[in-house]
């Protein structure tokens, strides 16, 4: 593996490590920002490993489009897609709650970590096998 995809995907493992350690602490915001932030790294972690350049963004709708584009298959869904892409600037801002009239709570962030651990972890297998 690239050492800088390494770096991308360690970073992605600390986020994940701490959106647990966050939900445990009732701190819902910081946690889903740092599950946001574990699908995010991953994915990136993917695409620098193939070699492939991207924009700067934050979207995970654009990146899993780059990532299908180039004929890498991973299992993350439209829907999973779209609800990470709510929590990026409500988890980090001040802007009212993550999701428009929700607030979240420890069920909402354990359903995020969920889908986080198995982007990040799928990920991690391909980029140990090397075969996608």
């Amino acid at each position: 593996m690239k050492d800088e995809a390494k770096i991308w995907l360690s970073y992605a493992l600390e986020n994940l490590k701490s959106s647990e350690i966050l939900l445990e602490s009732s701190l819902f915001n910081p946690c889903l920002q740092n599950a946001q932030q574990c699908v995010e790294k991953s994915m990136k972690a993917l695409l620098i490993e193939k070699g492939i350049t991207t924009k700067k963004t934050h979207d995970i709708f654009e990146i899993n489009r780059i990532i299908k584009t180039n004929k890498i298959q991973i299992s993350i869904t439209d829907d999973e897609c779209d609800i990470i892409n709510t929590i990026y600037l409500p988890s980090k801002y001040p802007l009212g709650s993550v999701l428009p009239d929700f607030i979240p709570d420890h069920k909402f962030c354990k359903e995020i970590i969920t889908i986080s651990k198995k982007v990040y972890f799928e990920i991690e297998e391909l980029l140990h096998k090397k075969s996608f």
